[in-house]
């Protein structure tokens, strides 16, 4: 699209705005991560954020966007003598998901590097990206060691490159924006701290603003350049209130009172390190600078915290974010008691210094969000056909049906894993061959070569040289004697609950110690970057509770709802989970399943359930699928049944006291194939 959304045409997203503008302001705020729902004009707002940033001035034909009056002494492309240069706008560059390392950082070419000593070097994402903006939509689906290049780049500002002894280094400052939804997985905590600002934003229920968002979004999909044209005002006055506000920056004045506050407020909410009290000063003076101001007062401190800290605030990994603002007040108030006073005079602007303006733009027909946002309804509770209480079935739905019961304090558990060697996503649960990891071997490259594997490819060319006419110390090396690394790391897997909400779990405090059991192993899941989805049966049938996801968050919050009562459809659960595999396995074929059964192993309803159940179970290990069943029988009388259903899986049982205790390390770990193929 040639024409980028204006940006004061966005509706509403007052934050989402904002933490964007303030880092065009300062770019030493350190970025921003957007977090919502689909179609609430995330990406919109941050490609049309590059129309409003200030043009840079860079040295003519430097691929790596040098500044002209200080030119990197070690870019690439240089030496570059000081003077003048040419102008062009500020770039936003777009990482995909699926970008390999070569692309993010750069490729150096190998071959040229050993056969003729020189550093023939293609820059990549973050050399584009130098002095503009990188975004990265669904930052949460990147790859690890993705992620990791990225975020140490935007820390160092600088980009490296190495590869068996050659290195390269280029300058990478550049405006970091991150979009993601919570939904499909969070971001790692230590990764979430490397963005300076956080804002939630989420598709407005009043039907005034969404009527407004559909009228401008199809104005604009209908004649985009006289839409851009009708708010070329708005967004004109918008830059030059920028190229303002940048001048004024340096001038701001943070004094000691409105730094104790901040000191005070990060401490009040036990935020780790330094990085958020320095983030949040940051904002303060670009928030005053956006105002027009040159000293910085307590409402801009207290704008700053709500933008730096609900990403940092300490928690577990699924409590809700977000931030108790009547504690950051009181927090704000206790700072500014201890001086005696302090500087709280009100923002004139308002919270963030003034947003630009909604309903004064022309015509007020343009567009907003993406798409107005959707209401996702989310999956449904389990379902109530039958809602007896013990086995017994109940005489209409919903009768006897226990309401859901809190899960106990969960625990950390050992690794569970899936036997053999995978090529699946990058995680930390099973082994797998990987691109980062331990080096275990040596092919010939498919394609571009990415990993050198030094000593195999001297190997290959040696026998050669004499024939090659080798003269000299030079090694003389040809692409059939180039060789790539062959390395081992870890996977994530789909881990696949099959929970048991029947009536014989009934028992408040039973389903309690489930939950937590299947809490703790969640919390597993999350720390080891799994998918995760939840089938539950109860009554008559079973249901998908959630479907296969990365968004562990959303696991646990089903988990909670979960009601129980009704007969044992084991059988029925079995099969549900075996139709969700067989789904998957076409959608993405190398993430290995893991089958978490959670039963105490009674079925119960129809002919002979047990047998039903074992020979659902037989279906499973026919396929070769790796499981385990959490027993969670109780009582002095014990059937077996649930060991005699991991049987029929072909995988392990575990009680829920064992699965605290050291002794599952070996039963999962190593879950025996028997009766499978390798």
């Amino acid at each position: 699209m040639n024409t980028p959304y204006p940006f004061t045409a966005i509706v509403g997203q007052d934050d989402l705005r904002l933490g964007l503008l303030l880092n065009a302001v300062s770019p030493a705020v350190g970025g921003v991560l957007v977090r919502g729902e689909k179609g609430t004009a995330k990406s919109t707002a941050v490609r049309a954020l590059a129309a409003l940033m200030p043009e840079v001035e860079v040295v003519a034909g430097c691929r790596f966007s040098c500044a002209p009056a200080a030119p990197d002494p070690a870019c690439p492309d240089g030496p570059h003598e000081a003077g003048t240069g040419a102008s062009r706008p500020a770039r936003t560059v777009e990482l995909p998901v699926g970008a390999s390392e070569d692309r993010l950082v750069g490729a150096l070419d190998i071959e040229r590097a050993l056969s003729e000593g020189v550093k023939a070097f293609e820059p990549g994402l973050l050399a584009d990206a130098h002095r503009g903006i990188l975004y990265v939509d669904e930052v949460n689906l990147l790859h690890d060691h993705l992620v990791d290049l990225l975020l140490d780049a935007a820390a160092m500002g600088a980009s490296y490159v190495e590869r068996e002894g050659v290195s390269v280094r280029h300058a990478a400052r550049f405006l970091l924006v991150g979009t993601m939804n919570p939904e499909e997985g969070e971001l790692r905590p230590q990764l979430l701290d490397r963005f300076g600002l956080t804002v939630e934003v989420a598709a407005s229920r009043e039907t005034d603003l969404r009527v407004e968002v559909v009228r401008r979004r199809l104005a604009y999909d209908d004649d985009p350049a006289g839409f851009a044209a009708r708010w070329a005002d708005e967004e004109t006055a918008l830059r030059e209130r920028i190229v303002a506000a940048r001048a004024l920056l340096p001038r701001v004045v943070l004094g000691d009172g409105v730094l104790r506050q901040i000191a005070a407020t990060c401490a009040a909410f036990e935020v780790d390190g330094m990085r958020a009290d320095i983030v949040m000063a940051r904002t303060a003076t670009a928030l005053a600078a956006w105002a027009g101001r040159e000293e910085v007062v307590a409402e801009d401190v207290r704008q700053a915290a709500l933008l730096a800290l609900p990403h940092r605030r300490r928690r577990n990994p699924f409590d809700a974010p977000g931030l108790d603002e009547d504690k950051l007040d009181e927090a704000l108030e206790d700072a500014a008691d201890e001086q005696g006073g302090g500087d709280d005079d009100p923002d004139p602007d308002g919270p963030g210094g003034g947003v630009p303006p909604q309903g004064g733009g022309p015509e007020s027909d343009g567009g907003g969000s993406d798409a107005g946002g959707s209401d996702d309804g989310g999956a449904d509770a389990p379902g109530r056909e039958d809602g007896g209480s013990g086995d017994a079935p109940a005489p209409g739905g919903g009768a006897g049906e226990q309401q859901p019961a809190r899960a106990g304090e969960p625990f950390r558990t050992k690794m569970l894993s899936v036997p053999g060697l995978g090529e699946g996503a990058a995680g930390r649960r099973s082994r797998a061959r990987t691109e980062h990891g331990r080096t275990t071997g040596s092919r010939r490259p498919e394609g571009a070569l990415t990993k050198l594997h030094l000593a195999a490819t001297v190997q290959a060319a040696a026998p050669h040289q004499r024939a090659r006419g080798r003269s000299g110390r030079g090694l003389v090396v040809r692409r059939d004697d180039l060789r790539q690394a062959t390395r081992e790391g870890r996977e994530g897997n789909l881990v696949l609950f099959v929970v048991d909400a029947s009536g014989s779990m009934a028992a408040r405090q039973r389903m309690s110690a489930v939950k937590g059991a299947v809490m703790s192993l969640l919390l597993d899941a999350y720390q080891r970057r799994d998918k995760v989805g939840l089938v539950t049966f109860r009554g008559k049938d079973a249901e998908v509770a959630l479907p296969p996801t990365s968004s562990v968050d959303a696991a646990a919050a089903r988990l909670e709802s979960l009601p129980t009562g009704g007969r044992t459809p084991l059988a029925a659960g079995l099969l549900r989970a075996h139709d969700v595999l067989r789904v998957e396995r076409l959608r993405d074929p190398s993430r290995r399943p893991l089958l978490v059964v959670v039963t105490d192993g009674r079925a119960t309803g129809g002919v002979d359930p047990v047998a039903l159940a074992g020979r659902a179970g037989r279906l499973h290990a026919s396929e070769g699928t790796a499981s385990v069943v959490v027993d969670c029988e109780s009582g002095f009388v014990r059937l077996g049944l649930a060991a005699q259903l991991a049987r029929d899986l072909g995988g392990s049982a575990v009680t829920l006291d064992e699965l605290r205790a050291d002794s599952i390390a070996g039963l999962v770990k190593d879950i025996t194939a028997a009766g499978r193929a390798a």
